[in-house]
C-alpha cells in the first residue's frame, strides 16, 4: 500500500468516526437545545408535557390522568399505554424524556 493509499484509507477512517460520534450524541443535543433538559413524565406538569412534540393540552391531560390512575412510570416504554401515543409518536418523544 503507497503512503497516498495509507492516508486516504485513515481519512476516510476518522471521517467515519467522526459521523458516527455525531450520531451518538444527536438526541442529547436535541434535547439540550437551548438549554432544555430531559422531561420527567413522573414529575411534569401540563405546561411541562405540551412542551414535547406532539403533545397538545388534551394529550398532556391524558398523561397526567393515566399516571394519577397507574402511578408513576416505571419506565419511559409505559408512555406507549397512554390512549394516543403509539409508536411514531413515542419515538419522538423518547430522546426527550425521563423518569
Amino acid at each position: 500500500m503507497t503512503k497516498t493509499n495509507k492516508l486516504l484509507t485513515l481519512l476516510v477512517i476518522l471521517a467515519m468516526a467522526a459521523v458516527s460520534t455525531v450520531s451518538l450524541g444527536a438526541a442529547e443535543k436535541q434535547a439540550a437545545a437551548g438549554g432544555n433538559k430531559l422531561i420527567n413524565i413522573n414529575s411534569a406538569d401540563a405546561g411541562q408535557l405540551v412542551k414535547l412534540p406532539q403533545v397538545g393540552p388534551k394529550m398532556a391531560q391524558r398523561i397526567l390522568d393515566f399516571r394519577k390512575s397507574n402511578g408513576n412510570f416505571k419506565r419511559v416504554q409505559d408512555l406507549l399505554k397512554v390512549k394516543g401515543i403509539g409508536e411514531k409518536i413515542f419515538a419522538k418523544l423518547q430522546p426527550l424524556i425521563t423518569i
